[in-house]
């Protein structure tokens, strides 16, 4: 399974970033910063996204940070379901995002909880989709350190590709001396 990470083959998926849950999440103000880069590259680099949230009625919604960021045109989910891969209406945001982007076969996700929503999408999109998965390590979390690195253990151990923010951002941009790497190098400064 091929594993590049570029802005024309990728899309994102936001896993459930929202008001209730962040604050007992082990690193949040980390997994907010390298969120918002994240987001930022993807407006700039127009790369689709999905986000989700999970039971927001209890949860809330996505914190403002990140959603002020989400690009136009995201379908944003409602879901109670583990793997985002469950939710009813996922296959058809799936569908609506190649058939108005093009075919994207590579998906990165970021988001909450690392070892609960993070893991079982990455293995049903493993499993039923056949997508190539990369994490974003430093934009994922859990309540508990402990939780966060054994599911990135068990995402490496099916064959994602976990990596930083960081790497995720310069693959996408692929070059140095463009217009988009000069708007984005301020990220990482």
């Amino acid at each position: 399974m091929r594993k590049s990470i570029t802005a024309r083959s990728s899309f994102l998926l936001m896993i459930d970033m929202q008001e209730r849950l962040l604050p007992a999440i082990y690193n949040k103000d980390e997994i907010i910063k390298n969120s918002v880069r994240i987001l930022t590259a993807a407006r700039e680099l127009s790369v689709p996204m999905i986000a989700t949230e999970q039971y927001p009625k209890g949860i809330g919604p996505t914190i403002s940070e990140l959603k002020n960021l989400i690009p136009d045109g995201t379908t944003t989910m409602e879901k109670v379901e583990f793997s985002c891969c469950a939710a009813p209406t996922f296959g058809d945001a799936i569908l609506n995002l190649n058939f108005n982007t093009g075919t994207k076969d590579t998906v990165i996700l970021f988001g909450v909880e690392t070892h609960i929503c993070v893991l079982a999408t990455a293995i049903d999109l493993i499993e039923k989709y056949n997508l190539n998965v990369v994490i974003a390590a430093d934009a994922c979390g859990s309540r508990e350190e402990k939780n966060h690195s054994l599911a990135l253990d068990a995402a490496r151990s099916i064959g994602g590709l976990v990596v930083p923010t960081e790497t995720v951002v310069y693959h996408m941009l692929e070059k140095a001396g463009t217009p988009q790497f000069k708007a984005l190098l301020p990220l990482f400064k």
